[in-house]
């Protein structure tokens, strides 16, 4: 197996002034067959999928109950997973916000909830879920690990934080969190919280736009992330909370699972002025944004999604950005319905196809696949180290309307 990451393949090596050894652009004509030719090489690593959240609604986080060999409700299982050339993704633990369940957390955010505490039940499930189907799934939280996975025969599993709310306000509980293996969060979900403000609601009637973006705890958090290595996603932010986090950031950053907002304006698409700054050159930041299957996302009336019109959005974000920084976010077990042509899993290979239908490389469509994100994921892992070099203490700031320190 192939896995084509600036100029490196599957062993690491590099040819002679940087030559790709080992790769080829070779692909077949038929559209189909080049798909399954490139999955083969270069395998998806989908951003996020809920799975964790699946298992805690259909079966209460019974790991017993639980037969990801045999069909499950929902977008994905075992042979779902190979059928659709899948070699990684990010396990989303995801909690609602305290709000979503009419509970509120005040409006300084100190309320106490059971945030952290059910935080910690969907990592355990994801952990317990890895370990049952062992044969299948490797825990990563590197990426050499999910290389390494990959050539192994193996899915890469990498844990996901989907909102600051996880935290309870607590950089302490940042770094437990990156303990047991999460490797990104989402600064925000659809609530504000103690650390940045959030796009709000992705249904109902528009929030008024935020004015305000991270606050002082939130560059303190983003910091937090850059030394340990945790990936800042922007999905779910506010465009404040994104420009400042853009603005703060040392390391590469993502958008888990945000489509374009200029094909359908919504909150919660990333729009022209943000995907600006990322990228290459003067006042831009590596990153990658991954494209989301929600049909709402994806179209005005959720009836008109289907394929193509993912793969408009995956281009649009490509032509501002360049295609080193677009991937795949679907939000499969996250969302009500699919896209018309992408139901599940086993269907990856059907966008890929269109797009090369649409004159993407084989090198493009490796970065898309899961390359690109592979290389920002790595180059976090760098600023870790140099800012570990630099002898940057662990973050010790307390949201400052904690009255218990």
């Amino acid at each position: 197996m192939l896995f084509y990451v600036e100029g490196v393949h599957e062993r690491g090596e590099r040819g002679g002034h940087g030559a790709d050894v080992g790769w080829t652009d070779r692909l077949p004509k038929d559209p189909t067959a080049a798909a399954r030719v490139l999955l083969r090489r270069a395998p998806v690593i989908d951003g996020h999928i809920d799975l964790p959240w699946l298992v805690r609604a259909l079966y209460k986080n019974n790991v017993s109950a639980v037969d990801l060999h045999a069909p499950v409700p929902g977008h994905v299982d075992i042979p779902r997973l190979r059928t659709g050339g899948v070699g990684a993704f990010f396990w989303s633990v995801y909690v609602p916000c305290a709000a979503d369940l009419g509970v509120s957390d005040g409006a300084d955010f100190t309320n106490a909830t059971w945030r952290v505490r059910d935080t910690l039940e969907q990592i355990d499930i994801a952990h317990l879920l890895m370990d049952k189907f062992s044969d299948t799934f490797a825990p990563a939280r590197t990426a050499a690990e999910i290389t390494t996975a990959i050539q192994a025969g193996k899915i890469a599993g990498i844990i996901g934080l989907e909102g600051g709310h996880h935290l309870g306000n607590s950089l302490q509980a940042l770094r437990t969190y990156y303990a047991l293996g999460a490797r990104y969060m989402t600064l925000t979900h659809t609530c504000d919280n103690a650390f940045a403000t959030s796009s709000g609601t992705i249904g109902g009637t528009p929030r008024p736009p935020p004015a305000k973006g991270l606050s002082t705890l939130g560059r303190a958090l983003i910091r937090e992330m850059n030394r340990l290595g945790m990936l800042i996603d922007l999905s779910h932010v506010s465009d404040p909370t994104a420009l400042d986090a853009l603005s703060v950031t040392r390391a590469p950053i993502i958008l888990s699972h945000s489509s374009a907002r200029t094909l359908r304006d919504i909150p919660r698409n990333v729009p022209d002025a943000v995907l600006a700054r990322i990228g290459e050159g003067e006042g831009k930041v590596d990153g990658v944004v991954m494209v989301n299957f929600a049909p709402g996302f994806i179209a005005e009336d959720p009836k008109h999604a289907n394929l193509t019109r993912v793969a408009d959005h995956v281009e649009h974000m490509a032509g501002i950005m360049g295609r080193r920084h677009v991937g795949i976010g679907s939000d499969f077990d996250g969302i009500g319905s699919t896209p018309i042509g992408l139901e599940d899993v086993s269907k990856y290979p059907d966008l890929i196809a269109e797009l090369f239908s649409r004159g993407w490389s084989a090198r493009e469509l490796a970065g898309l696949t899961g390359g690109n994100l592979l290389r920002v994921m790595a180059g976090a892992e760098r600023v870790a180290e140099q800012m570990r070099a630099e002898g940057v203490p662990p973050a010790a700031e307390v949201w400052e309307k904690r009255t218990d320190l």
